[in-house]
């Protein structure tokens, strides 16, 4: 199921998609914020796409494959809606991970701003949260101008810094 935005072609990955997985996740500065830290290995990156493809034909919808209209081809990052367990609850949690050569362009806010649409539209969902390390604030920002609003914190990393938990609620959306 094919989505697009004005300048973003979203698909469901394929497994064709493991060596730019790998590229993107396993690259250090795409994790500066993610306490686990960059993929060391592409049999990390081959779980999580497996963990993807899984998602998408057990619900029908999951991370998205990212390029742009002008380079198709090209995947320059990761995301949509997928559920996600918060601890010991479930929600749909919309998350992404672009190519630092990415960075800057509004494509994380148009990529939010889809999902989310999806979720409310299509998939009909009262609610969508989002997770993001405090100190991220480029990611804060991304939350808060599609419409997120702070909703807790998630103890999720043990010995460090509570994450933020960002939600938006279908009635604020529509």
């Amino acid at each position: 199921m094919h989505r697009t935005t004005a300048r973003l072609i979203l698909r469901p990955p394929k497994t064709e998609d493991l060596a730019r997985l790998f590229e993107i996740y396993g690259d250090p500065a795409t994790n500066q914020f993610n306490p686990a830290g960059p993929l060391a290995d592409a049999r990390q990156a081959e779980v999580l796409l497996q963990g993807w493809l899984h998602h998408w034909g057990k619900n029908g919808y999951g991370q998205w494959a990212i390029s742009t209209s002008g380079a198709p081809e090209q995947v320059i990052g990761f995301g949509g809606i997928a559920l996600y367990n918060y601890l010991n609850v479930e929600r749909l949690n919309l998350g992404y991970r672009f190519d630092a050569a990415a960075w800057g362009k509004g494509y994380a806010t148009e990529l939010g701003s889809a999902a989310l649409e999806f979720a409310f539209t299509d998939l009909e969902v009262e609610q969508v949260y989002a997770l993001v390390r405090p100190a991220h604030s480029a990611s804060i920002g991304v939350l808060e101008k599609i419409g997120m609003q702070p909703f807790g914190e998630l103890d999720d990393v043990p010995g460090q810094t509570q994450s933020l938990v960002y939600k938006a609620e279908r009635l604020q959306m529509i």
